[in-house]
């Protein structure tokens, strides 16, 4: 920590788990309470890390977060735009369901 700062490497880009690709920048968090830092930093210990080596990890994961994120909203699932209706119906018709009611008498 530097002048109540956190510094890690910021990430331009995460190629799957290989690595990087192009130059690593550096990112400065400031105004870090002291309870967060040393929660971060017992973590780090605990995990047998450097806090670097740590926050840089939370950072990638965040990455991944994000990116999936991005995968999620340009994919669109498949029968997002059925309604209940028709959700019940086909999970009777999977079930082979005739009806409202099924053998155990559950809806």
């Amino acid at each position: 920590m530097q002048n109540g700062a956190i510094v890690a490497p910021i990430i331009p880009a995460v190629v799957g788990n290989c690595g990087y690709h192009g130059a690593m920048a550096a990112i400065q968090i400031k105004d870090v309470p002291d309870e967060v830092r040393d929660i971060l930093a017992a973590e780090a210990k605990r995990s047998g890390k450097s806090l670097q080596a740590y926050l840089i990890g939370v950072l990638e994961r965040e990455a991944r977060f994000a990116r999936n994120r991005e995968i999620v909203a340009q994919t669109p699932l498949p029968g997002a735009n059925l309604g209940m209706d028709e959700i019940v119906a086909a999970v009777r018709e999977a079930r082979g369901d005739s009806g409202p009611e099924t053998e155990s008498g559950v809806t």
